[in-house]
């Protein structure tokens, strides 16, 4: 079952690009910024990491092992490390992704 994380004001605060970058750099995440067009579509693919991707506007869809999961404003998605999933922008709005990739942990 795919885990989504919706923004909660009441907890995080109001809700900005800044304000869920940060909370995705708290989780351990190494967070890059995209902008995806109408009509963008990802077909299925696997990362050798785990990741979390964020909506910080417009719409998209992810099917991750056979479930779609939709995302607006504030939602984000974990994908596990080899994970197959793939993705869509949905609607005329292009989507502004915060793209999270998990931080390696190194001895020492």
């Amino acid at each position: 079952m795919a885990t989504v994380e919706r923004w909660n004001v009441e907890v995080d605060g109001p809700l900005s690009e800044s304000a869920l970058r940060r909370k995705l750099e708290r989780l351990g995440y190494r967070v890059s910024r995209y902008v995806y067009p109408p009509g963008t579509e990802f077909p299925a693919h696997r990362h050798e990491v785990e990741k979390m991707d964020a909506v910080v506007a417009g719409r998209f869809r992810i099917v991750m092992q056979g479930e779609s999961v939709g995302l607006g404003l504030g939602d984000a998605i974990l994908v596990p490390c080899g994970a197959e999933h793939s993705a869509e922008v949905v609607g005329n709005e292009s989507v502004i992704s915060l793209d999270a990739v998990k931080r390696k942990a190194y001895p020492g």
